[in-house]
């Protein structure tokens, strides 16, 4: 471990000269491509206010969501009616859409405790 600490040193060195050297050119590039969703001006009680109106947008779609969610329910509820007609062709797209679900759910999990397999770095 100890041999890697000159060579992380040198390459934190390496990427803080890069961003001093290109740093305020990438964030102008970026503010210009995306000013038409700045709010001028940008003080703390427009942020309050962009904060309070996501916040009640989010609490104003919760009715549309609940309605989508009773909805997926009923198609799951007729799929499950018509489990006779159930072949080995659907049947393993099903196992595989499982699958799917467990592995990102998985990848999930290792990203939030940063790259280990393991655990988390205690």
């Amino acid at each position: 471990m100890a041999s890697k600490l000159p060579q992380l040193q040198t390459k934190l060195v390496q990427v803080s000269n890069l961003l001093a050297k290109n740093g305020n050119t990438y964030y102008k590039q970026m503010m210009e491509k995306n000013k038409g969703y700045i709010q001028e001006p940008p003080t703390i009680e427009n942020c309050q206010t962009l904060a309070k109106q996501l916040f009640y947008t989010r609490l104003a779609s919760i009715p549309s969501r609940y309605e989508a969610i009773w909805k997926e329910l009923e198609g799951l509820k007729d799929v499950l009616k018509t489990t006779g007609e159930l072949n080995v062709e659907k049947a393993g797209i099903i196992a595989l859409f499982g699958v799917e679900c467990f592995a990102w759910f998985w990848t999930g999990e290792v990203v939030g405790r940063g790259g280990t397999i393991t655990g988390y770095y205690v």
